[in-house]
């Protein structure tokens, strides 16, 4: 019976999904954060479950190799970052087991291996930034929530985000100081500000801020706007009004006030109109490198009709698009479906088509109107594919699905359910586009 607080020696045979390390002490896998594979710790438990325990470094023993100090002294409390106690080519090795033990014990495969393509970089590659805004003592502050909590972490540089970023969160927080504009808080439900978002271009250089307030205005914009011209590549300020109680960051209206309430980046050498509610992969290198990786796979023939489900503002599609006869993109947020319609026509790609829906009811009617797609695409977001878009994707009977995933766990799921509908894996490869984060991007080629 292993006792709380008592101090037990063991080996890190494992990680977790979220890269903490996994030993087993008298039997009990037992978790442990910042652990490396195959170092020997002292480890204190600091809580026992019934079939599990939680710990933490006392000391120790052995260490691995791949142990590195850590960039950011803010690494453990902010959480973001959760591998910077440990090398990039550990935090490859893990990720890449990841992926592959995912699919062999929850996707029933029996694969040796997921090869995995690192990022080039592993800092200042984030072209999107969420800062939450809230108060020290008297003073407007903007961060990261503290791993599991809703506690505000200030950071003077977040060192996987471009240095503009942290000049934006900077501008922002001065102008609410000097002009008293109010932080919002979460338990009272009452102050003003309650996110900072900005976006950069990494080919334009163009960046987007995007302030999500619990109201209808600001009320003294101006010096706010004058302050962020002095940054490099600021292009426009949109206001996003989110009044709702909860963790949605950006509401459902938004005012502009000052540019055009867009940017454009160019990717896979299209040009691409971005809008606070656009998806866009964060690693652009990377991205560019994923939708290869997707199209490869695919094999697309110039005969060929392609359905991208989940499409965003059209990225995967119109690459798709240059090689395929007809491309039918579907996305849920009516302002990514406009972006993509528009980024079609800027690019002279006229043999595709989207449509504004949710990806189980467009893929339903789409069934019925007899569409049989040769290749289907799904990016889907963390929680994976609802059951009638595996229903549905089934009976349209593709010679090719190709699903890019971000959760191992959910891919590994939906590649068991599509097992059952008689597709079989075919490859699995990986991508890091989030490096120093526990998050991973996964390619897998699926056909009956």
């Amino acid at each position: 019976m292993l006792n709380k607080n008592q101090v037990y020696t063991a080996t890190i045979t494992d990680y977790t999904s979220q890269g903490q390390g996994v030993a087993h002490v008298e039997g009990c896998a037992v978790f442990i954060p910042y652990a490396i594979y195959g170092e020997v710790c002292e480890i204190r438990l600091t809580k026992v479950a019934k079939t599990w325990a939680a710990g933490k470094i006392e000391k120790i023993l052995q260490v691995s190799p791949h142990r590195v100090n850590r960039a950011c002294p803010l690494g453990k409390r902010c959480g973001g970052c959760a591998f910077q106690h440990m090398d990039y080519e550990e935090e490859c090795r893990l990720k890449s087991e990841r992926i592959r033990g995912a699919l062999n014990r929850i996707g029933g495969q029996n694969l040796d291996q997921v090869p995995l393509l690192p990022a080039p970089s592993t800092a200042c590659y984030r072209n999107k930034a969420q800062y939450a805004v809230g108060m020290h003592k008297t003073k407007v502050v903007a961060g990261f929530y503290q791993e599991g909590s809703h506690d505000v972490v200030v950071s003077n540089r977040c060192l996987i985000l471009p240095p503009e970023m942290d000049l934006v969160r900077d501008a922002v927080t001065d102008y609410m100081n000097q002009y008293r504009v109010s932080a919002y808080n979460e338990q009272t439900h009452k102050g003003l500000v309650r996110h900072i978002y900005v976006r950069k271009g990494w080919i334009s250089g163009q960046i987007l801020v995007c302030l999500v307030i619990n109201g209808n205005r600001l009320s003294k914009p101006q010096p706010l706007i004058e302050r962020l011209q002095k940054i490099p590549g600021f292009a426009t300020l949109v206001l996003s009004v989110n009044k709702k109680p909860g963790n949605s960051i950006l509401g459902d209206t938004f005012h502009t006030l000052y540019g055009p309430g867009w940017i454009e980046d160019t990717l896979c050498g299209m040009t691409f109109r971005l809008s606070p509610r656009s998806f866009y992969q964060v690693n652009h290198p990377q991205a560019e490198k994923l939708y290869e990786m997707a199209i490869g796979q695919a094999e697309i023939q110039k005969t060929d009709t392609v359905l991208d489900l989940y499409c965003g503002v059209g990225t995967i599609t119109l690459a798709m698009a240059k090689a395929a006869g007809k491309v039918i993109g579907v996305e849920l947020e009516p302002q990514a479906v406009e972006d993509a319609r528009d980024n079609a026509m800027r690019n002279g790609v006229d043999n595709v088509e989207f449509f504004c829906a949710d990806a189980g009811t467009a893929a339903l009617e789409l069934q019925a109107r007899g569409l049989t797609p040769d290749v289907v695409v799904v990016d889907p977001p963390r929680k994976g594919l609802s059951q009638d878009v595996i229903d549905s994707v089934d009976k349209m009977n593709p010679r090719k699905l190709v699903y890019v995933s971000c959760d191992p766990a959910t891919l590994a799921r939906d590649v068991a359910l599509l097992k059952e509908k008689g597709f079989v894996l075919r490859t699995a490869q990986a991508a890091d586009l989030f490096p120093r984060t526990a998050h991973v991007e996964t390619i897998v080629l699926l056909s009956k």
